[in-house]
């Protein structure tokens, strides 16, 4: 038994399913696994999204195959599992709970309650889907495996105005530490990414469009262009940390910076993140 989830590589040859796979990091971590020898199922709710990316992979010599799935359904996330294992000829060896959508710009109690059922629909329950249809299959393999869920630095972050897509990475990232303990010592790592600003679409595709404050969208638009990451950087970072047995993935400085100030002073951090809001809104 490995304690410390340490293992051989298991993103090189993986049998990966990836959800929101159509674009962003989602794609970027299909076409990560594709180089490092390994056959993806990629599943998007945009069908012809998930179709590009699985013909980028294909076309460059790698094998996938696209299927549609709504994360918000678990009919149709027991769905994908069931195409899974019908492309692999048995268990996947790494499922990555990516599919995300992004709302904010508005504070608690103006914030229309459709769209934290949306969002709560798609960010929290989406990986809940996830883990509830693919942790058995896993399990029952009996050989190596990874659990890997995107949350968010959003998840620690406690940004005013964004309550909806903040206690929906929170969710995520409760449910990934939960699962790493209930998994510990059966050969399967669980890592949750959580990133701060990462140069994707997130702002306009998935019916994001209108979700977002138009301050907000800008805001975050000049700060992916700043300081962002590239999704094929964020994509390998995190599965070397499932490689290496990691739990958390905080890729950028400033993530790691803000996860260690609210662990040692919550009440502080909180207090200056609502004033600095006040004072740059």
């Amino acid at each position: 038994m490995n304690l410390l989830g340490s293992s051989p590589k298991r993103s090189h040859q993986a049998d990966a399913v990836i959800t929101g796979a159509g674009s962003g990091i989602g794609a970027a971590f299909a076409i990560e696994l594709a180089k490092r020898g390994g056959r993806v199922v990629c599943s998007d709710v945009d069908e012809a999204t998930a179709q590009a990316t699985a013909d980028a992979i294909t076309d460059g010599g790698g094998k996938a195959t696209a299927v549609r799935c709504d994360v918000s359904s678990i009919d149709d996330v027991t769905q994908l599992a069931k195409h899974a294992q019908s492309f692999f000829g048995g268990a996947p060896s790494l499922v990555i709970n990516n599919a995300g959508v992004g709302a904010g710009g508005t504070p608690i109690g103006e914030a229309d309650l459709d769209d934290w059922n949306w969002v709560l629909g798609i960010n929290l329950w989406g990986p809940i889907h996830g883990c509830h249809v693919f942790a058995p299959i896993l399990r029952e393999a009996g050989r190596p495996a990874g659990i890997i869920n995107v949350a968010s630095a959003a998840a620690f972050g406690a940004a005013p105005g964004m309550a909806a897509y903040n206690v929906s990475k929170a969710g995520v990232l409760s449910l990934s530490e939960t699962l790493a303990a209930e998994l510990s010592g059966t050969g399967i790592n669980v890592t949750v990414l959580c990133p701060t600003f990462v140069k994707t679409n997130i702002l306009v595709s998935g019916g994001n469009a209108g979700k977002i404050s138009a301050q907000s969208t800008q805001l975050a638009e000049r700060l992916m262009r700043w300081i962002g990451f590239s999704p094929e950087r964020v994509a390998r970072m995190c599965l070397d940390t499932n490689d290496r047995g990691g739990l958390y993935c905080m890729p950028q400085p400033d993530a790691r910076i803000g996860w260690g100030i609210k662990r040692f002073t919550p009440t502080v951090y909180t207090r200056a993140v609502g004033l600095t809001t006040r004072v740059t809104g």
